[in-house]
């Protein structure tokens, strides 16, 4: 199933509630799951990006209903990245050398 890297940043509505963020991780992965997809795992970061979510979805269309609806909420901002696997990366590459 394709992987998807989201990289989170608190909005003001987000760093305001900074109490409750586990709960709306929790919530969060509850959303995805009835859309399909799943949370693999969240991280609370520092640096340039205030999380990192990584969620399994069987296209880019429910991964995207997935993070719009995170997004909705109000309390971040992402920006997604499609990842690739070892056994993808080997698929892409052969397709390249043509074998």
């Amino acid at each position: 199933m394709p992987t998807y890297v989201a990289l989170l940043n608190w909005t003001d509505q987000g760093i305001r509630g900074y109490k409750d963020t586990a709960k709306r991780a929790e919530a969060f992965a509850a959303a995805t799951q009835k859309l399909g997809a799943k949370l693999l795992n969240i991280y609370w970061t520092v640096g340039a990006y205030d999380l990192v979510a990584v969620v399994e979805a069987s296209d880019d269309e429910t991964a995207a209903a997935a993070l719009l609806q995170l997004g909705g909420a109000g309390n971040v901002r992402t920006a997604t990245l499609r990842a690739f696997g070892q056994e993808e990366m080997e698929r892409i590459i052969a397709k390249t050398t043509g074998q």
